[in-house]
């Protein structure tokens, strides 16, 4: 659900009350659903715009490892959230992804680090975090640069 205020006192009081009633939702793929639990995150766009996700939750090497490989649709205001214990520099790949991704490298503050745009799927390209960090946040390729989401944007995170 977007919401986009000009005035950016607006802007943060809606992403706040975004973040307070951010509740799971369905999402379309029963093999995730049955491997991954699911919670909400909501994004603030450095351009004052909030929007919510639905994701699914990464967090053994197990679930780190499958990711999104093999999945072929992943429904608009969808991702999968990878939660590791420490900051560290993370580095994905596509392999057996069919789908290009847009990768977020976020901080332990939920700042978004950087933004690996438009990935190539089935690549066994190494794509890197710039600095250590605590979360990687997969959505469909192209919604970073549709939704203004870059390195000034925060995430709010569940609490994990």
């Amino acid at each position: 659900m977007p919401v986009r205020c000009r005035n950016q006192l607006v802007a943060r009081l809606m992403c706040a009350f975004l973040v307070m009633v951010v509740g799971g939702a369905p999402m379309a793929d029963e093999e995730l659903d049955g491997a991954f639990s699911r919670d909400s995150i909501v994004i603030e766009t450095s351009g004052s715009a909030c929007y919510r996700f639905d994701v699914y939750l990464a967090r053994t090497p197990e679930q780190q490892r499958r990711g999104l490989m093999h999945v072929r649709r992943l429904p608009g205001f969808t991702g999968m959230l990878f939660v590791y214990g420490s900051d560290d520099i993370r580095s994905m790949w596509m392999k057996n992804t069919y789908i290009p991704l847009d990768i977020l490298f976020i901080r332990s503050d939920g700042n978004v680090e950087s933004i690996a745009r438009m990935t190539q799927p089935l690549s066994l390209q190494s794509i890197t975090s710039g600095e250590p960090v605590r979360y990687v946040l997969e959505l469909n390729g192209g919604v970073a640069d549709e939704l203004e989401i870059d390195s000034g944007s925060t995430v709010y995170l569940p609490q994990l």
